[in-house]
């Protein structure tokens, strides 16, 4: 019996800036991201809400077929910072237990434009691996 040593890569989380961004192509990017999340069969892990590019990536999955699952600090809903998570929300007492809950989850890393945070989660993610 021959065994595979490929692994399914069935929750892919994404890190991103909660903007579009300077450059048209990042929104374009995210999209096409979303779409082929969806059409691979895997489901999107991010840090919640709707704006910027992860309102591109989580409503191109969707579309697709795929879920969405958006791990948010309770501070950050209480006053909706952040927008409407399209899929499930998970709530998180703190940032740090929002990354550890999405280093969990997730079974891949996908890092898109960003500021100083998304840098930080990229090396936090990388300094756990």
């Amino acid at each position: 019996m021959k065994v595979s040593s490929v692994r399914t890569l069935e929750k892919i989380c994404v890190f991103y800036g909660e903007t579009y961004g300077k450059d048209e192509s990042y929104v374009k990017t995210a999209h096409k991201l979303g779409e082929v999340l969806g059409k691979r069969g895997s489901n999107l892990i991010c840090k919640g809400g709707s704006l910027g590019l992860i309102g591109c990536v989580s409503t191109a999955a969707v579309v697709h077929g795929r879920r969405v699952l958006g791990i948010v600090p309770s501070a950050f809903t209480k006053k909706n910072l952040i927008g409407k998570t399209c899929g499930k929300e998970l709530r998180a007492a703190t940032m740090h237990e929002r990354l550890v809950k999405m280093m969990e989850f997730g079974d891949a890393f996908i890092v898109l434009p960003g500021g100083f945070c998304t840098l930080d989660k990229l090396f936090q993610i990388v300094s756990w691996a």
